[in-house]
């Protein structure tokens, strides 16, 4: 699907009033990434500090004038591009050193939060226009039927939480990478968010994928009309999946004692985009504690989360929340909680015509011939057995399996009633089996 390169931009600081922090934090990040990275001049100060190189030049300025760096004297490169390299004075790195102690934060400059919900406000999940043609086009690999996505699309559409049930292997987690597909826009992301001081590190190339600009010489007079504030990355709306590793632990803060720094809780890495709880009712954490925990964000857009200190303050919640169980709802929730979920939405599994059109697509793309007798014994003597129960994953499954076969044998690729036998017998575990 093409990217659409979304308009909501944040714009490039001027000057270091338009940074947003104080001189105090900015100049003790720029002196702890000289002193890591060892950069001289100002054009890599700035690369590293992804700060313009005027405003950059500015906070050269200033740490020069308090004698915390120094001119070594000369300019390298040549004509227009030649640059004076700078190094630490004594006061330097002993201020340097003293910062670090404070915490090991260093590179990008962060982005204060304030500034961060103004940015989310303008990407925001509730923004995007859904239509049934772009849906269907996400789920394009997907047989499913049209009242689905009848109740899919305004779901999707509305930016609220979904919760999807029914049974096992019925395509609820397929369903789930085809709504963050539809998206199909770019979001912000910044490398690092500052609150009180503290510094959060957002960005996370694990699941933030980032959409390469075209490089633009920094040293250049005139930057173009298409240049961001580089303090943040051009990246794909997120997806965050977790399953039954989810804890509630995992929705806090994570502070590392030792670098004295922070890093972003997951919910807050899914901002703009998708977050996925998978299997639900297979955390250690009942299902009842981990809606509980998200009461809140959903109701009010909006997330606490605690410092070290205890200091509690709000960060933005714009997510898309999509619990997937195989569980009934009333199993696992009270109406409460229930009620708290915007969307419930049951996947059920496919009618026998639509099973058909499945493992002909799988059939086709795995160049699997299909053959009726095999078709018929499948439908008329195996499927009987199981109360004529279909499931998405069986089509893959099956064909898979026979593949398998073949390659064992010897066999090209083709379709019987005996290798439908022999797939089926592995697609269950027999009632009498039992281990001594």
């Amino acid at each position: 699907m093409n990217m659409q390169i979304g308009t909501a931009a944040p714009q490039l600081p001027r000057s270091l009033d338009e940074v947003g922090l104080q001189v105090v934090m900015m100049r003790d990040i720029a002196l702890k990434t000289i002193f890591r990275t060892n950069a001289r001049m100002v054009s890599e100060i700035a690369k590293s500090l992804r700060l313009p190189v005027n405003v950059t030049q500015d906070l050269v300025d200033l740490m020069r004038g308090q004698k915390l760096i120094e001119a070594m004297g000369t300019l390298t490169g040549s004509g227009a591009s030649s640059e004076m390299p700078y190094q630490l004075t004594d006061g330097g790195r002993a201020r340097a050193l003293d910062a670090l102690a404070q915490s090991e934060y260093f590179g990008p400059m962060p982005v204060p939060l304030a500034e961060y919900r103004a940015q989310v406000s303008r990407q925001s999940v509730r923004n995007i226009t859904l239509t049934r043609d772009r849906l269907q086009s996400a789920m394009g690999h997907l047989v499913l039927p049209p009242a689905l996505i009848d109740q899919l699309g305004p779901a999707i559409g509305a930016g609220r939480s979904i919760l999807m049930y029914g049974p096992p292997g019925n395509g609820k987690s397929s369903i789930s990478n085809g709504i963050r597909e539809a998206f199909g826009d770019l979001v912000y992301v910044p490398c690092a968010i500052e609150y009180g001081g503290q510094v959060i590190t957002l960005y996370d190339p694990v699941i933030h994928a980032s959409v390469d600009d075209t490089p633009e010489d920094p040293n250049a007079l005139r930057l173009s009309s298409t240049r961001f504030d580089t303090r943040y990355v051009r990246c794909e709306r997120p997806t965050v999946v977790t399953g039954g590793e989810l804890s509630l632990d995992m929705l806090d803060l994570v502070y590392n004692p030792v670098s004295r720094t922070y890093q972003a809780p997951l919910q807050l890495k899914a901002t703009g985009g998708i977050f996925i709880i998978d299997d639900l009712g297979r955390q250690a954490e009942p299902p009842q504690k981990i809606v509980n925990r998200w009461i809140v964000p959903l109701e009010e857009n909006r997330d606490i989360l605690s410092l070290q200190s205890g200091e509690k303050f709000e960060v933005p919640f714009d997510t898309l929340v999509i619990f997937s169980t195989n569980f009934h709802p009333r199993e696992i929730f009270d109406q409460a909680a229930l009620r708290r979920i915007f969307f419930k939405i049951r996947i059920d599994g496919p009618s026998q015509e639509d099973f058909l059109k499945i493992f002909a697509l799988v059939a086709r793309k795995k160049r699997m011939p299909l053959d009726q007798a095999a078709l018929i014994h499948l439908l008329k003597v195996k499927y009987p057995t199981i109360g004529n129960v279909f499931a998405n994953y069986q089509p893959v499954f099956l064909i898979d399996q026979i593949i398998s076969i073949c390659e064992f044998e010897g066999l090209p690729y083709r379709m019987t009633p005996e290798l439908i036998d022999r797939a089926w017998d592995n697609m269950f575990v027999r009632d009498g089996d039992v281990i001594h």
